[in-house]
């Protein structure tokens, strides 16, 4: 199976950890797939998408905090858009994952979640899937 499936991911906050895990969960059953890799991809250059603690909210806040005060947003920036700082954090982050399913279930951690990271919100965005069975 090689098709692009597109989710919708509506963000209400400038800086934002949106939990996108059970979303990809319904795509690996509705797939079918039992074992190989599903690649996930942000096509937006102030959005991201990562792994992290899903057991503890502080954590995702306590991300968005720091980098906010590693990157503010009202820095000395060139960029005439006034979002440079998320260009950098998305950038920092990363717009693409690949994670291995076995058993029909995506291969994470015990304590693991899927966000996608938004920078520049509130916007609606798109977080793209490609299954690839072995």
């Amino acid at each position: 199976m090689s098709d692009l499936i597109y989710l919708d991911v509506k963000t209400e906050k400038r800086g934002q950890f949106i939990d996108v895990t059970p979303e990809i969960l319904k795509v690996i059953a509705d797939s079918g797939i039992k074992d190989g890799t599903i690649e996930l991809f942000v096509p937006h250059t102030t959005a991201a998408i990562t792994i992290n603690e899903n057991a503890d909210p502080s954590v995702r806040s306590d991300i968005l905090s720091y980098l906010e005060k590693l990157i503010p947003q009202n820095g000395r920036f060139s960029h005439s858009e006034g979002n440079s700082d998320a260009h950098i954090k998305s950038s920092l982050i990363g717009a693409r994952l690949s994670i291995f399913v076995s058993g029909g279930e995506p291969v994470l951690g015990t304590w693991q979640g899927i966000y996608f990271c938004e920078f520049d919100g509130p916007r609606n965005r798109k977080l793209i899937v490609k299954i690839k069975s072995d």
